[in-house]
């Protein structure tokens, strides 16, 4: 699976951003897909995942302003960024991993995501 992310750029605080992510194969649809972000002299942590069902959880730090969704049609899975901080600021990567794995099997490059105050 080849993972393509898109659709970060740079915004001020309190803006929006639509992150996409095309995925190349037939078996998208199998695949937990997530979201995760990793900012200057930090470690890599998961922003948002979506199940094989549908069903989505999201980091604390994100909840009631980000939103992941999934069009398995498409093979593409976007991230909703609303009301976007400063401490958003990161690289953002999309990953893939088989149900029942704990850490994504495959990963696109990143996405650059800037919040200016």
């Amino acid at each position: 699976v080849q993972l393509q992310a898109s659709g970060g750029g740079l915004v001020q605080a309190g803006g929006s951003l639509r992150l996409s992510c095309a995925a190349s194969g037939s078996t998208f649809s199998s695949y937990v897909m997530g979201w995760y972000r990793q900012a200057p002299g930090k470690g890599r942590e998961l922003v948002a995942q979506i199940m094989t069902s549908g069903r989505t959880n999201y980091a604390d730090s994100v909840e009631g302003r980000f939103t992941i969704s999934r069009d398995n049609a498409k093979n593409t899975v976007y991230l909703q960024m609303n009301n976007l901080k400063p401490e958003d600021t990161a690289v953002y990567y999309c990953a893939a991993r088989f149900a029942g794995r704990n850490e994504p099997d495959y990963w696109g490059q990143g996405t650059q995501v800037t919040v200016s105050s």
